[in-house]
């Protein structure tokens, strides 16, 4: 991958990095900055318990009244104790202003958002659907086994992958992603790309191996400010076997989506993240 495509993470959370900055100071949200060069704003709860930065008050209040929506919010940071400065309570993922976890969650679990027409016909869901946060595919193994790797949402019969600042889909080593049973029915695998002995966009490959296995359809979440996400899907695609497998697999912006979303929730958008219509 060349340097210029690998600028466009960068640029992307410096863009956010400041925009949280701007955004937690003038509302006085109560946070923190990580560590390093580029410090990432983190947002811890308000005192309150009831409202949380890093979320749009209305949708913060409906994963509260989900158990199943709510417990996504305990997700550890993984990186807090060399990253963060210590606090009272545990840093969560999804306390990150760069989290694409999080800015999923501020819009599928604003009120009403998966019930309006237009929402769902972007998506190919029904306005009855509701969203599952981390969502096991079970994708099929070798051996009668089963991938538990979760999948960022599933909702109705579309399993969507959220990316935002996200460097890439990952890589994982030949060793694994050729334990996946169907890998050589869904993929011309001599064309898949590789990096040595690494496969190149291991999520979109496990992702595309979920829709296949369960019938279901799949869609990537991404930044129109991501090129480099835009070419590794194409890249992917390109290696699919089968055509009908190909329409049900998609990728979408959130600036495309924004376009539908309701006008209070487009104002969140566009000052934290600068995701505008």
């Amino acid at each position: 991958m060349t340097l210029r495509l690998r600028g466009y993470s960068h640029q992307l959370r410096a863009e956010l990095c400041a925009r949280n900055a701007a955004f937690a100071r003038h509302s006085k949200l109560n946070h923190v900055e990580s560590y390093g060069e580029m410090p990432v704003i983190v947002y811890a709860p308000e005192a309150d318990g009831r409202r949380h930065g890093n979320f749009v008050a209305a949708s913060y209040r409906e994963i509260l009244k989900r158990v199943e929506w709510s417990k996504r919010l305990a997700k550890v940071h993984t990186s807090a104790r060399r990253a963060l400065p210590t606090a009272d309570r545990k840093w969560r993922e999804l306390d990150s202003s760069t989290s694409s976890d999080a800015l999923l969650m501020n819009i599928f679990c604003f009120p009403g958002v998966c019930r309006k027409l237009s929402v769902a016909t972007i998506l190919g869901t029904e306005i009855t659907d509701l969203p599952q946060f981390g969502y096991k595919a079970r994708v099929p193994l070798l051996r009668g086994r089963s991938d538990q790797t979760e999948i960022d949402m599933k909702i109705g019969g579309l399993l969507v992958e959220a990316k935002l600042t996200e460097a890439d889909f990952q890589k994982r080593n030949r060793t694994l992603v050729e334990s996946y049973r169907d890998l050589e029915i869904v993929f011309d695998v001599g064309t898949l790309p590789k990096s040595g002995e690494l496969y190149v966009s291991y999520q979109l490959i496990r992702n595309v191996l979920a829709a296949h296995a369960s019938g279901l359809s799949f869609c990537v979440i991404a930044d129109s400010r991501r090129p480099d996400l835009m070419e590794a899907w194409h890249t992917i695609m390109r290696c699919v076997r089968d055509a009908e497998l190909r329409t049900r697999c998609k990728v979408l912006t959130w600036q495309e989506l924004s376009v539908v979303l309701p006008k209070q929730l487009q104002s969140f958008l566009d000052v934290k993240y600068g995701i505008n219509v």
